[in-house]
């Protein structure tokens, strides 16, 4: 019997751990999508770093937008959305633009096109990627930077005295492109066409200063905590404890056997087996596995047999049949050749590139 409540007691004090945990982190997980602090695929990084190679003079700004004043005007601000808006601009953005300096927006809500979600777009810098089937339809032609003939990813809008530059999708440079510098490189050109003083926007995603934290009442945890809900996260852990404790003498129905689940040998053996080689670091087997049979599933949807090709033979067939280019093939077959470990990002990498030769 103590043992019994003893372990309510531990149940309850978990759950409500876990009800706290969740009421804090939950709210603030989206926001760093499109941050310069954050190395995940829809982060800009990388982005950030490949600037500081090229000796561009950039900063992050953690303030509000009406408190940014530069020494060094015009200036140009880069704010990466974390969600699609609206390609309205916000009465801080006007006044940002109304004071000569340069505004560009990457992820404004627009419609969804025809066109097919992967595309090489043309620039003056090289074919640039782009994944969104969005496109602005409104934007005049001598304003469209980058675009197709179902309408505009890139354009510009010059008002009296700044100029504003949107895009239709937030991951024009993200992390994800680090092997596609043309997109690095593109959106660097966006940002640096006067030689403007740089800013990069943190502030729209929860990044800020600790003056600027102590007034809105973010100095410390009591203050955060004290602008929560508390009450109601308390009533609900009560509840939760008083079920529990409750349970311990009275059934809620007749107990009931639980059926022994149905193992699937074959998943059970794949897990067991993805377990042992991930122990064992032996990444170029796993990329010799599965480079082999990519291969072959990409030679049956080109109609060329079950037999492996020679790799230019392949590459050939790619080029006749498809009509592009064969580099991104040339890339994944090349990788289990060298018969070395890569890291799991790279394997992912590798993985990623070979799921978009299947949508060929």
């Amino acid at each position: 019997m103590k043992s019994s409540k003893r372990n309510a007691w531990i149940g309850a004090i978990a759950i409500a751990v876990i009800v706290i945990l969740s009421f804090i982190a939950a709210p603030t997980t989206k926001i760093y999508i499109g941050s310069s602090y954050s190395r995940a695929a829809d982060g800009y990084g990388a982005w950030y770093a490949y600037m500081q190679q090229q000796g561009t003079t950039i900063q992050r700004w953690q303030k509000p937008l009406e408190k940014l004043e530069t020494e060094k005007k015009p200036a140009t601000l880069l704010r990466v959305m974390s969600y699609l808006r609206e390609p309205d601009l916000l009465p801080d953005e006007q006044q940002w633009l109304d004071k000569g300096n340069d505004l560009v927006i990457l992820g404004v809500r627009s419609r969804v096109s025809l066109s097919d979600f992967h595309t090489l777009q043309a620039s003056p810098l090289g074919e640039v990627k782009i994944a969104t089937r969005r496109r602005y339809q409104k934007a005049k032609q001598s304003d469209i930077s980058l675009g197709d003939r179902f309408g505009s990813v890139v354009w510009q809008s010059t008002r009296k005295q700044g100029k504003v530059l949107f895009s239709t999708t937030p991951y024009l440079a993200a992390n994800a492109y680090q092997d596609d510098l043309n997109n690095f490189k593109y959106l660097a050109s966006l940002v640096n066409r006067k030689g403007n003083q740089l800013f990069v926007d943190e502030y729209i995603h929860g990044y800020k200063d600790a003056d600027v934290k102590e007034i809105e009442g973010e100095g410390n945890l009591i203050d955060y905590l004290a602008k929560t809900p508390l009450l109601a996260l308390l009533v609900q852990a009560g509840i939760l404890l008083l079920v529990l404790i409750w349970s311990q003498n009275r059934r809620f129905g007749q107990s009931t056997a639980l059926e022994t689940p149905v193992i699937d040998n074959s998943e059970a053996y794949i897990q067991a087996l993805a377990g042992v080689l991930q122990k064992a670091e032996s990444s170029d087997f796993v990329v010799e596995m599965v480079g082999r049979e990519e291969q072959l599933q990409l030679q049956k949807a080109l109609g060329l047999g079950s037999v492996p090709l020679e790799h230019q033979t392949l590459l050939d067939l790619w080029v006749k049949k498809t009509g592009k280019n064969a580099a991104v093939l040339d890339t994944v077959l090349k990788l289990p050749a060298r018969k070395r470990r890569v890291s799991q990002r790279d394997l992912f990498n590798w993985l990623a590139k070979w799921r978009i030769l299947r949508e060929f």
